[in-house]
């Protein structure tokens, strides 16, 4: 699974305007696709990594982000939860630097799911 980053700042502020939900780890944007008409966007999993400044240099912001990366990467592998269809902004939080790898694999693998849920209904 490919993962499409978004590029303008137009695309982020509409998804930041759409739904949000808080977990101790992250907070997660998301909407519809923007360009559901184009063909290729079914291969891509549309998901912005984003870090604030004030969590730390660099070098912590970026292990935080592929922690992130890596846990959404594992669960496309695997279970499939995530929905295609979909765009995401993830602000990942401080709580990433220190905790083990596995609770973060779960908060992301339960975020997923709740979102499926709510795009049933």
């Amino acid at each position: 699974m490919k993962f499409k980053s978004l590029n303008k700042s137009t695309e982020f502020t509409k998804i930041l305007r759409k739904k949000k939900l808080n977990t101790k780890y992250f907070t997660i944007y998301f909407d519809k696709n923007l360009k559901s008409f184009d063909k290729n966007l079914n291969k891509y999993l549309n998901i912005s990594f984003v870090m604030k400044k004030k969590i730390g240099n660099a070098v912590k912001r970026n292990k935080i982000k592929r922690k992130l990366k890596s846990a959404v990467q594992k669960i496309s592998k695997e279970r499939q939860p995530i929905d295609l269809n979909y765009t995401y902004i993830i602000f990942g939080k401080n709580n990433v630097y220190k905790d083990k790898f596995e609770l973060i694999l779960n908060e992301v693998n339960e975020t997923f799911k709740k979102i499926k849920q709510m795009s049933k209904n």
